[in-house]
């Protein structure tokens, strides 16, 4: 090779490398000025808030749901949005009762928004919702109150997220447009979420601007699909009504006990009248109402009557086993079930009762 050519490889070898070098102090400078934007700009933003917010649910982070919720400010506005008006069509109530009742919510707002937050982080940590356990004081109705009922009313099981928005910026806030969807209707909804900034720069979501305006135009359209099932279900109630009244009556005669115990006869009377003619109408009537077409709206109040029948069911079967091997234990059993189909019957009253008063509602479709 003549020297030319050598000196023309060199140069063409520098080259190369200048070039290699080049590019990668731009990668470098890239990686660093990327770096530095996500570290100490990106991370301070709403955008930044919101995307590791649905991140921390997916993948059930607790920790970091709370980092960017703040969950005190988000429960009691949402309680009050949730409470406001809540008797305002119940023409069955005196002003002064009225007056009475919303005390009494303002009373109980703590523990309320509390078990919402309580119940927001289970979801999240756990994938699922779960009711309160064990001596808290919302299991049951020890406060006056079906905890089930208010968070089924919250619409927060039944509220699917969709995609993020348009976010606008007001200096240390800002307003991010989340689109959801309402999972019994199918009803879709752009929720506004008041964000925050932090004192150490970090976002958090405050409160939802237009929930109560979100619970007005959900309420109403399951209301009239509960109505509408309601109606349709009617006859069905009333008959097995008439049909367990006289079964209540034939109960009572054959428990009936001078002593204070059944004989061997009365227990084995009783068994019988419970597996020969009380569970199968128990069937019988569920087997009817789940013949009914349910309407989007309605699906918990058919749920709910589900469960109050196999509840219902299983409290016997353990009553029945109790009679016929003279087992306390049974029938222990059998009382806890019964209180808790109790329960479950207590609050289809309920939406019932709502129900036909929000007939009254003027924005009723």
């Amino acid at each position: 090779m003549d020297d030319y050519t050598w000196q023309k490889k060199l140069r063409q070898r520098r080259v190369r490398q200048h070039r290699h070098l080049f590019l990668g102090f731009l990668l470098l400078a890239a990686g660093i000025g990327t770096a530095v934007w996500y570290f100490l700009f990106y991370t301070r933003t709403p955008e930044y808030a919101l995307h590791q917010l649905n991140t921390a649910i997916e993948q059930h982070d607790a920790d970091a749901f709370k980092r960017y919720v703040n969950l005190e400010v988000l429960s009691s506005r949402a309680y009050d949005d949730l409470t406001v008006d809540l008797f305002a069509y119940d023409s069955t109530l005196t002003p002064q009762t009225k007056v009475m009742f919303e005390k009494f919510y303002i009373l109980i707002k703590p523990q309320l928004s509390g078990g919402m937050e309580q119940a927001a982080l289970t979801r999240v940590g756990s994938g699922s919702w779960s009711l309160p356990e064990g001596t808290d004081i919302l299991k049951g109705r020890q406060l006056g109150i079906d905890f089930e009922r208010f968070l089924e009313r919250s619409q927060l099981r039944n509220t699917t997220f969709v995609r993020i928005g348009a976010i606008t910026h007001d200096g240390t806030t800002a307003t991010a447009d989340i689109d959801v969807i309402e999972d019994y209707t199918q009803t879709p909804f752009t929720l506004q979420l008041v964000m925050e900034q932090a004192a150490d720069g970090h976002w958090q979501v405050s409160y939802i601007k237009n929930y109560r305006q979100y619970l007005d135009m959900i309420s109403p359209l399951q209301n009239t699909d509960i109505a509408t099932y309601i109606d349709a279900t009617q006859s069905i109630v009333d008959a097995s009504n008439n049909a367990f009244e006289d079964y209540q009556r034939q109960f009572q005669q054959l428990a009936k006990a001078k002593s204070g115990r059944m004989s061997a006869q009365q227990s084995k009377a009783l068994a019988a009248l419970l597996e020969d003619k009380i569970i199968p109408a128990l069937k019988k009537r569920q087997q009817k109402l789940d013949e009914i077409d349910v309407p989007a709206g309605a699906q918990y109040l058919a749920r709910q009557r589900q469960q109050s029948t196999e509840t219902t069911i299983k409290a016997w079967q353990h009553y029945i086993k109790g009679l016929r091997e003279n087992k306390p234990a049974e029938f222990d059993t059998a009382e806890t079930l019964h209180k808790q189909e109790l329960a479950i019957d207590l609050r289809v009253q309920d939406i019932i009762r709502h129900t036909a008063i929000s007939k009254n509602i003027p924005n009723l479709p």
